[in-house]
């Protein structure tokens, strides 16, 4: 095994079965339909106009390659949309290093040569991102190959794998036939995920939520600044913004849509299911910046005459974040507020034990409670939940530690 750079290769003459050279390397190109890493033709700038070698007839690659076949059996080069080419959409590009969590700028693109008989096979190796890329290109032609070798030695490599490089690709078209899907950035934590995000320019904010999973984007979306989350969402199409909508929470759902335009409000409202478009729409009813406003309508309650086993059996069905589940609440006739159950002590008391055996003092305020005493009680409890009561003292909804942390970040 051998590594190329792509630097290296572009500009190389290419020589074909007898020996003469046919033309230079323009692009080198793989058809991620057919396989996601290999080399499929090299485009060969020849006196006839540009052609394609194909990958598979290689026999050498470097600073000059040569092919099995003849040039006069090399197509002409079509429209290539459907296919990623190496200098065009990757150096000087952006890209997703999924490993290290960030955006980072490619300067040259690592190619793996392995011989296969009396053939080579390339494929994508690594990205170059950092100063040893950049050098071999400014270098290139200006200085000796041997003392440029030696200069490259001496600077250590700062690459990437192919398989934590997330492409960055406005076009949906391009996105389809490129099998671009942001899969490694799924699989990021939602606050990784929103560092990214906030460091990409506008477009590719607008790819990347086009893309990715809704429950992902969701929880993404809720990491982001707000200034930039209506920027996104302004920016997708209503369907898609209000499958997004849906998976948040709904207090993190009705702030973001508190802060759009009200016909755009409107038009994701409209796409949204019923159920979450009420849950929505009540919470837009209140202050962004009182308790209520900053409640969340899921949350876990059952009878106050309900035993441990009960409380499991609703855990199970529960859909809300796990923040929420810290406190199971007791409720009464008409929904009123009977008591509160720590989660540690439903997970080490037996099934049979009533809730309310367990129950604790509970915090509550009211709907209209200002945001910074909703903090303050936060901070005298040490509270993970706090319930929010209606004038009735039917439970209306709890605000999490997590919603308290949001607000305070937000607010600095």
């Amino acid at each position: 095994m051998s590594i190329v750079a792509l630097s290296e290769m572009l500009g190389a003459p290419v020589r074909d079965r007898s020996g003469a050279v046919r033309g230079r390397v323009r692009e080198v190109a793989v058809v991620p339909q057919d396989h996601p890493t290999r080399i499929a033709f090299l485009i060969v700038g020849t006196p006839d106009g540009e052609r394609r070698c194909p990958g598979e007839t290689l026999t050498a690659c470097g600073p000059s390659v040569h092919a099995a076949g003849e040039s006069a059996d090399w197509a002409s080069q079509p429209p290539s949309d459907g296919v990623l080419l190496l200098k065009r959409d990757l150096l000087d590009r952006q890209i997703i290093d999924v490993h290290g969590r960030k955006v980072v700028r490619v300067n040259d693109v690592e190619l793996d040569c392995v011989p296969l008989d009396d053939r080579v096979a390339l494929n994508v190796l690594t990205v170059d991102v950092g100063a040893r890329g950049a050098i071999r290109r400014l270098a290139k032609g200006i200085v000796p190959s041997f003392t440029l070798r030696a200069l490259l030695e001496r600077i250590p490599p700062r690459v990437i794998p192919w398989q934590y490089v997330d492409l960055l690709e406005t076009d949906p078209a391009r996105r389809v036939k490129l099998k671009i899907a942001y899969e490694g950035l799924s699989k990021l934590h939602p606050a990784d995920i929103a560092d990214i995000v906030e460091d990409l320019p506008h477009a590719e904010r607008e790819s990347v939520f086009a893309t990715i999973d809704e429950g992902v984007a969701a929880e993404a979306l809720e990491e982001i600044d707000p200034g930039i989350q209506v920027s996104i969402v302004e920016s997708l199409a209503s369907h898609r913004a209000a499958d997004i909508v849906e998976e948040m929470d709904p207090d993190a759902a009705a702030d973001l849509l508190g802060d759009l335009p009200e016909d755009r409000t409107g038009q994701i409202l409209r796409e949204m299911e019923p159920d979450e478009r009420r849950g929505v729409t009540h919470l837009l009813e209140f202050g962004e910046r009182t308790a209520a406003g900053r409640m969340t309508t899921e949350y876990l309650a059952v009878p106050e005459s309900a035993i441990v086993d009960d409380a499991i059996d609703a855990l199970k069905k529960f859909e809300g974040t796990r923040e929420a589940v810290a406190t199971i609440y007791l409720v009464g006739a008409s929904r009123r507020l009977a008591g509160a159950v720590p989660l540690v002590k439903i997970a080490v008391s037996p099934g049979t034990t009533p809730l309310a055996d367990l129950s604790e003092a509970y915090v509550a305020c009211a709907p209209d409670t200002p945001q910074n005493e909703v903090a303050a009680l936060f901070d005298k409890y040490n509270l993970l939940t706090l319930a929010v009561v209606d004038p009735h003292g039917r439970l209306a909804g709890i605000i999490t530690a997590d919603d308290v942390i949001t607000m305070l970040r937000h607010r600095s």
